[in-house]
């Protein structure tokens, strides 16, 4: 139609058609002017299109002080996978995530201001709340800092407290336990009134007695409700000690305590992070104190979901008539068997995976702490370096490498990682140093032929690469240089007896060992030490299982080499080699077969990550124990 001389025309396909172009230019990166560096992943995008579906960007893109440039933005604290969800979305309108990556997408969405992103998020999450799930959903909803999300959560945890306090989530919650006397002729208060009452006791005992909530949580603790409707604690009370008998042979009154001094550090609640481990508990912020949930679940019997002083736990309150009406001579429980269901104090739980499945990685142990670097899967080799804190249990990303690599090795001089390959070529020469001041990789001189599957290793203050495979991978190599981080020059030194790649390799009291891997494609169980003083290679005692790809570790004086490639398929088994015997003993097995994984020590423990179990590519992680020679795919941790 042409009303009034004008020409007007709508194309109906038009938007459709010019977002679907601008996706297609992104993922080919043409015109793009964003770079975003999303743990060690790098995505190229256009600023305009981002600026107008995220405020975050919008304010960062807004104050660059070159507007025609390029911008960079880096997140350390994102998962990759998510952030390119949500490009998808900023370009097609359509959000589409795997399951277990939703939580991901609505932190990335949280941190980028998208909030009808996170709306969308939450309302799934909450859609597949059950008994089960719900203590993760609350705590990862109060990471979050998410009231609407936190109040429905909260709501179905107050509709189903009973069965959700059979799940294993709620046997792994702090929890507080109280025992009350009532004097002669008082009952308990309502729910809300006694909870009140409660949280009132908390807070006097730590604010005014210099308490702990974890000093709170040790043991039973015994209250006195007195007739004029106050809960005391017993050890504010007067009185001597005395001991009482009861109809139940379990109790037993003892002398209260003194009240503790004051100074006594209260139990941290400063940390807003989300913790990694669905079943870890996660803290609210300090001072929140709220009750979440309760229920009368017998004549005196009470129990209750609350945050005490930012730490989401457990209450259970149990009254009792007291034996003696006088509160003068009110006495203290030690324990009760009321209180018999409370679990060990220590429990197991599987431990955190690594974000990436990773095969043909390097390992190393950097300040008490596992370094995870690199490596490949079915898609890629990988640049990122994760580290495993054994105390927390949780994994985190440091500087990614500056070259993808796989199939090298890593030694700590400082940090180094030589050779390997990209993905694209199999014979890489150039190698990096990690320096943990700067939380960068720095390039080191170059080998002087390219390596792959070779073994690296430091020995007196040097750094020794050993074997690996020709540039087409189809024999194994003797050559074996060092590398003076002084001079930071290469030489070489004696060549290896047999030519092997995919070889583990280590120092034991001063002596470098080489063991197994492959001559061509056949496997090998022979193993050569390497004596620096006069600069020779001897075999000693074969291994019991020909193998490539296994990993080694020292502990306790010894060798141990774990999985590998024995020819026809990934293994499982373990050997130790003693060096005062010269000789190899076979241990117990890992809980998975590893081929190409990562086996280390940190603090007198031996860790196996990653590795291909002949079907998948593992992000899964195991550890030994000696004494009971069994690996386990399980940490313990302390509960109260």
């Amino acid at each position: 139609m042409i009303p009034n001389g004008y020409l007007m025309f709508e194309d109906e396909n038009f938007i459709e058609s010019s977002v679907a172009k601008l996706n297609a230019l992104r993922k080919s990166g043409q015109f793009c002017d964003v770079r975003l560096q999303v743990c060690g992943h790098e995505m190229l995008a256009h600023r305009a299109v981002l600026a107008c579906c995220s405020p975050y960007l919008f304010e960062i893109f807004n104050s660059d002080s070159d507007p025609h440039g390029i911008s960079h933005v880096k997140f350390d604290d994102l998962n990759p996978e998510a952030v390119e969800v949500l490009l998808n979305y900023a370009y097609t309108a359509q959000l589409k995530a795997d399951k277990e990556l939703v939580k991901d997408v609505y932190s990335a969405a949280k941190k980028l201001k998208m909030d009808r992103v996170k709306q969308v998020c939450g309302d799934y999450l909450l859609s597949r709340m059950d008994v089960t799930s719900c203590i993760s959903y609350r705590n990862f909803a109060s990471c979050m800092g998410d009231s609407r999300l936190l109040n429905k959560v909260d709501a179905y945890i107050q509709e189903h407290l009973l069965q959700i306090s059979e799940e294993e989530e709620f046997l792994k919650l702090p929890r507080l336990k109280l025992e009350v006397m009532l004097e002669d002729n008082v009952c308990l208060p309502s729910n809300g009134k006694l909870y009140t009452k409660v949280i009132n006791w908390v807070q006097r005992s730590i604010w005014e007695n210099g308490d702990s909530l974890e000093e709170l949580m040790e043991e039973v603790q015994t209250l006195y409700y007195s007739a004029d409707h106050k809960l005391l604690d017993g050890n504010l009370l007067d009185g001597q000690a005395e001991v009482f008998g009861s109809d139940d042979d379990h109790i037993q009154f003892v002398q209260k305590k003194p009240p503790r001094e004051n100074g006594h550090k209260q139990i941290s609640s400063s940390s807003t992070g989300c913790l990694s481990s669905p079943n870890a508990t996660v803290q609210s912020p300090k001072h929140e104190w709220k009750i979440v949930a309760s229920e009368k679940t017998s004549n005196n019997t009470y129990l209750c979901l609350a945050v005490l002083d930012g730490i989401f736990c457990v209450i259970f309150l149990h009254g009792r008539n007291s034996p003696q009406s006088s509160p003068t001579n009110t006495p203290k429980l030690s324990k009760s068997l009321s209180f018999e269901m409370q679990p060990d104090d220590l429990v197991e739980k599987p431990m955190s995976p690594m974000q990436y499945a990773r095969s043909g990685l390097g390992t190393a142990e950097m300040n008490g702490k596992l370094i995870a670097a690199g490596g490949y899967n079915r898609e890629e080799c990988l640049r990122t370096v994760e580290c495993y804190d054994p105390h927390t249990d949780h994994w985190s990303f440091i500087a990614p490498m500056r070259t993808p690599r796989a199939r090298f090795q890593m030694a700590v001089l400082m940090l180094y990682v030589v050779g390997g390959s990209n993905g694209h070529s199999d014979d890489l020469s150039c190698g990096e140093m990690y320096d943990p001041n700067i939380d960068d990789w720095i390039p080191i001189p170059e080998l002087r032929t390219n390596r792959c599957n070779a073994g690296v290793c430091a020995l007196n203050g040097k750094l020794y690469i050993v074997g690996g495979s020709d540039p087409y991978g189809q024999k194994g190599l003797k050559n074996c240089d060092v590398f003076d981080p002084v001079t930071k020059s290469w030489t070489s030194c004696a060549p290896l007896n047999i030519r092997r790649h995919q070889s583990a390799v280590c120092e034991l009291d001063g002596y470098l060992y080489i063991i197994g891997g492959a001559e061509s494609w056949n496997c090998l169980n022979t193993v050569e030490r390497y004596n620096p003083e006069n600069n020779t290679w001897t075999l000693i005692a074969p291994m019991n299982v020909a193998r490539r790809g296994a990993g080694v570790a020292v502990l306790d004086g010894k060798l141990f080499v774990g999985g590998g490639f024995d020819g026809s398929h990934a293994i499982s088994c373990v050997e130790m080699y003693d060096p005062t015997r010269n000789e190899w003993k076979m241990m117990g097995n890992m809980t998975s077969p590893r081929s190409n994984a990562g086996i280390t020590t940190v603090g007198n423990t031996i860790y196996a990550v990653g590795g291909f179990d002949g079907n998948e590519f593992l992000n899964t992680v195991e550890v030994y124990n000696l004494e009971s020679n069994e690996w386990s795919p399980y940490t313990k941790i302390f509960q109260f």
